[in-house]
């Protein structure tokens, strides 16, 4: 079946970076549209970015020019590079492959000022 295990989270402050990253298997990894999305307390999962399989990539308008969404499909692996972060990152973030609707378990990000 298709997994997705996402890492690199953690508490940074404000105006740094973090990179996630999420590894697939079970799956053609490279003919799949990846997906990040984030949550916050309370809050539905919000979409803030994706690439589709020919590299073609999309993001949320407050994430764009700080956010960089790549894969590298030899690893079986979505990268989401986040720059300049802001206290309003602060947020769980997942992985997905829309396709089928799996989900990684989700990684913390905590941007304090």
């Amino acid at each position: 079946q298709v997994q997705l295990v996402e890492s690199g989270g953690g508490l940074v402050q404000a105006g740094t970076s973090l990179r996630l990253s999420c590894a697939a298997s079970g799956m053609i990894f490279s003919t799949r549209t990846m997906a990040w999305y984030r949550q916050t307390p309370g809050q539905q999962r919000e979409w803030v970015a994706d690439i589709s399989s020919d590299g073609e990539r999309n993001y949320l308008d407050s994430v764009k020019g700080r956010f960089s969404i790549s894969r590298d499909n030899a690893k079986n692996t979505v990268y989401l590079q986040m720059n300049s972060l802001k206290t309003e990152d602060t947020a769980v973030y997942y992985c997905c492959v829309p396709y089928y609707n799996v989900w990684g378990q989700g990684t913390q990000v905590t941007v304090s000022s």
